[in-house]
């Protein structure tokens, strides 16, 4: 029997079903009208729709830290998790950013900036731009984001010299069908809608009609006597407006482009010269809304490595910000509305920020930080990330392998602590959480050391994850090239050195203390093989709870002093119902096995581990199953017990 398969019939029902409803259906501005007291979120700005949409797809509040984790970027629902953003300098960045939002969306002010996300190359802002603009078409196509906007139809009925080819003509801004309505009965129907509104900010739209839609008014009023009604019933369709950036559609990216061929038309549009022969050139209908603020009205406006743009081309961005609207060349000013994100790098933020002509538009940005993530845990999860979504070959990651990868990567984008109590590898270790105040290593006065000796902060410069996880790439191809089924440590730190010279963004300065770094980061390996080697020489795990749980038993009878009794069994209280968990505690665990170390060491035969010819069978294959169950595989196992083993043996045998 064949297995199941799709079809064009179920490919067809499937695609159907994640259109919306509405899509392709027409309504009468007197629905619309309804459909806004019903609903008075599909009136909202593009600032409010982009705030609501954070919080539509779920959020986490630490409030330790006082950051909301936005789900979007922390699960990515839409695609199982496959773009998912690590580190919590990341998700403070992402909740600086929405707070700006949703300030915008309150009025506040940050909806006249442009939002620009300032960090070194391979940072992932452009991964969470990108994310941000994928959920707003998602949003936006069901009924929670739903937005409308409208066309003319039958003018060639009523305007003599209208083209056939524009009897039907849509909004070319994708306008709210609210700026319909002359300004004092807008404000009739807002105030209204508002008193329904259950938001934290209120509906608010002063825009004026585009040129080509005030023309095709104005000319409509005129053949009915002003009879608003007869002009929006006879001429107008309300139609769902759904983000779509292929289509240039309530998202828009901007990319710079060679200084010698950029035009402002770009932005703001140009004449449509198909249509000056019937139109003329000076009237509104033969203008061609094409320029990118157009194109994003109602949605996101991305401009991409924003400050490369010469310093001309910004003075349209003034405009769209403080006043929101642009002045395409010979036509009047144009309403806009959209949230305008920007990016950049360091080296162009750094020249443009000392530009005192650049003052204007650095006055009008808010910027946001987004460094380079400083755990080396969440580091290693980017690394997991990119094996996960790509066709990894049958070859096994062995432990510590992405984890010493990322703290490498750490090294590099942390400054030096300047206590003598603490080393620079100690400093990334409190930074992913393995060191904290009751070792003496405050970590937020680390950063705020660091930050004091920076320009802008730290994480803003090192190495690039991509630089890593290319080197990851290639050490994993020369594994298998090499009939290798592991990749180890060993081999991702001889690409990282072997690399370090040709990669382009690392500047030849700093190539000895980047190898001085690698060898930090050899070390730290080193220790942690040894404790592995010794996990399987002699570490039970079963032992450890047992004398975890009798210490644990020791410690409550000495604070209770076995006469304090619970008020109502009248039984001592020490630890009833609860068992010892060596995970719970790290110092403590790190402390009996250190027990159960010194208690067996003497029984094992360290010359076997010095000369592999003193080891049996049995014995070699007993420790590397030990190595096996902490998650190597065979051929790993035995790397590491050769490389860990001599060292733990002669130290051992020298005592």
């Amino acid at each position: 029997m064949s297995e199941k398969h799709n079809t064009l019939e179920s490919l067809s029902e499937e695609y159907r079903n994640t259109i919306p409803g509405d899509l392709r259906q027409t309504k009468s501005f007197d629905w619309y009208l309804e459909e806004l007291y019903e609903e008075p979120r599909i009136a909202r700005n593009a600032h409010q729709r982009v705030a609501d949409m954070f919080d539509f797809y779920g959020t986490d509040y630490d409030e330790e830290a006082g950051v909301v984790e936005y789900a979007l970027a922390a699960e990515d629902p839409l695609n199982d998790g496959e773009n998912t953003f690590y580190g919590r300098v990341i998700h403070e960045a992402m909740h600086e950013f929405v707070n700006k939002v949703k300030s915008g969306a309150r009025g506040l002010g940050p909806e006249r900036r442009i939002l620009l996300l300032l960090g070194p190359v391979g940072s992932g802002k452009s991964d969470f731009d990108s994310q941000v603009r994928t959920y707003f078409e998602d949003y936006t196509s069901r009924d929670e984001g739903r937005m409308y906007t409208f066309r003319w139809r039958n003018l060639c009925d009523v305007i003599p010299d209208q083209d056939p080819a524009d009897d039907t003509v849509r909004s070319p801004m994708n306008q709210d069908p609210i700026v319909l309505l002359p300004q004092k009965q807008r404000d009739a129907v807002i105030e209204d809608i508002n008193e329904r509104l259950d938001a934290p900010y209120t509906i608010r739209n002063e825009q004026a009609l585009d040129p080509a839609s005030e023309f095709y008014m104005d000319r409509l009023l005129a053949h009915y006597d002003d009879d608003l009604q007869a002009v929006l019933e006879n001429h107008v369709e309300v139609i769902r407006l759904v983000a779509d950036e292929n289509m240039r559609q309530a998202i828009e990216t901007f990319e710079p482009k060679d200084k010698k061929n950029q035009d402002e038309t770009e932005l703001t549009g140009d004449v449509n010269y198909s249509k000056i022969a019937i139109y003329g050139e000076s009237d509104p209908r033969a203008f061609d809304y094409s320029g990118a603020f157009c194109n994003a009205n109602r949605g996101i406006f991305s401009g991409e490595e924003l400050l490369k743009l010469q310093r001309e081309f910004l003075y349209d961005f003034l405009h769209a910000t403080q006043e929101q609207t642009i002045k395409p060349k010979n036509n009047p000013r144009i309403d806009i509305d959209q949230l305008i994100v920007g990016r950049t790098n360091m080296p162009e933020y750094r020249d443009k920020k000392g530009d005192e002509k650049m003052e204007a538009f650095n006055d009008r940005t808010k910027r946001i930080n987004f460094p380079y993530v400083l755990s080396y845990d969440n580091e290693a999860s980017i690394y997991r990330k990119m094996l996960r979504n790509a066709d990894l070959p049958d070859i096994q990651v062995e432990p510590h392998t992405l984890e010493m990868a990322g703290l490498f990567g750490v090294l590099t984008r942390i400054e030096e602590p300047d206590t003598s109590s603490i080393d620079l590898v100690q400093k990334a270790k409190a930074y992913n959480g393995e060191i904290d105040e009751t070792e003496d290593v405050d970590v937020k006065k680390l950063q705020e050391e660091a930050d004091e000796k920076t320009d802008i902060g730290e994480g803003m410069d090192g190495v690039s994850p991509r630089f890593i996880g290319d080197e990851i790439a290639e050490a994993i191809m020369d594994s298998m090239h090499r009939g290798r089924s592991f990749l180890s440590p060993l081999t991702t730190f001889n690409h990282l050195e072997g690399n370090l010279e040709n990669h382009g963004s690392i500047s030849a300065d700093l190539f000895e203390t980047y190898y001085r770094y690698l060898e930090l980061v050899r070390e730290e390996y080193k220790e942690r093989a040894i404790e592995d080697v010794r996990h399987a020489l002699a570490y039970d795990v079963d032992e450890i709870q047992r004398q975890g749980e009798k210490y644990m038993d020791h410690v409550m009878a000495y604070i209770d002093d076995d006469t304090v009794e619970d008020e109502i069994t009248g039984r001592r209280r020490a630890r009833e119902g609860s068992s010892f968990d060596p995970q719970d505690n790290d110092r403590l665990r790190r402390a009996l096995e250190r027990k159960l170390w010194e208690d067996k060491k003497h029984n094992i035969n360290f010359s076997a581990l010095v000369s592999s010819g003193d080891m049996d069978d049995e014995e070699r294959n007993e420790w590397i199953d030990a190595l096996i169950e902490q998650g190597y595989s065979e051929e790993g196992a035995r790397e590491v017990l050769e490389f860990a083993g001599a060292e733990v043996a002669k130290s051992e045998m020298e005592e």
